[in-house]
């Protein structure tokens, strides 16, 4: 069992101007960014219903979807017990009180038996939206030498990126909608897991510089779906497209 953070350890950062506050390490760990903030950009603010975030962190992503969908609830899934730990104790921080509500924290390894899931208040067909920043550094590559932030991005091969794209789609009842936050050479095995599971697969690269090659991509599908694969124009990080992001207005359809 990882030990806890001590308090010189952790740093309370601020998110969308101040619209919620974020516990995370302050050292090595996995920090929330960018990443985040382009994921949840992909929900239209009128989603509601019940979400699940899966590998959730410590919350930045939902507590981001939460801000900008007021009729959504959220449950975070996070297998590693510090950073569980530290999502608990971001949705008790005071500048969080009015999104803690629709906040909720499962502690568990996403890929765990559909037993143990449903156990955790993960069950099938019971999410109107899953959404999921998962490990996707490639196997092979440099392995970080910090244990945390090596447990959360690193390991995944395809069969990794299907069994955990193949849950994702067990969650959403029919009609839910799927979004995801990878690399671009995940494509083919989210291709593979969406197949007879998650239709209208649309894809947006994500771009530092509109010169430079894509170095994420935004996937959206929907439970029960027959429509085609699309490729969707690319979202290209130069102002004032991040500046928008960072403020927590930027809209990213994907529709």
């Amino acid at each position: 069992m990882p030990e806890p953070f001590h308090a010189e350890d952790v740093t309370c950062d601020a998110f969308l101007g101040g619209a919620f506050h974020l516990l995370q390490p302050a050292r090595g760990g996995l920090r929330s960014g960018d990443d985040a903030l382009l994921l949840a950009a992909t929900v239209p603010p009128g989603q509601g219903g019940h979400a699940t975030d899966l590998g959730s962190g410590s919350g930045a992503v939902a507590l981001t979807l939460a801000f900008r969908a007021p009729s959504l609830s959220v449950t975070l899934a996070e297998r590693d017990p510090v950073m569980a730990d530290l999502a608990r104790r971001t949705l008790a921080l005071p500048e969080n009180a009015h999104l803690a509500p629709r906040l909720a924290v499962a502690e568990l390894d996403v890929l765990s038996p559909r037993s143990v899931r449903e156990a955790a208040g993960l069950a099938d067909a019971a999410f109107d939206l899953v959404v999921t920043n998962p490990p996707f550094h490639p196997a092979g590559g440099r392995v970080s030498p910090d244990a945390m932030r090596a447990g959360a991005k690193g390991v995944p091969d395809a069969a990794f990126t299907i069994r955990w794209i193949m849950v994702a789609a067990a969650l959403l009842r029919h009609g839910g909608a799927f979004r995801m936050i990878g690399r671009p050479e995940q494509i083919p095995a989210i291709a593979e897991a969406c197949r007879n599971r998650l239709g209208g697969l649309a894809v947006r690269a994500v771009h530092a510089r509109a010169d430079a090659a894509a170095v994420r991509i935004l996937v959206a599908a929907t439970r029960g779906s027959r429509a085609p694969l699309r490729l969707l124009p690319p979202v290209v990080l130069e102002p004032p497209t991040r500046d928008a992001l960072s403020a927590g207005h930027l809209a990213i359809a994907m529709a």
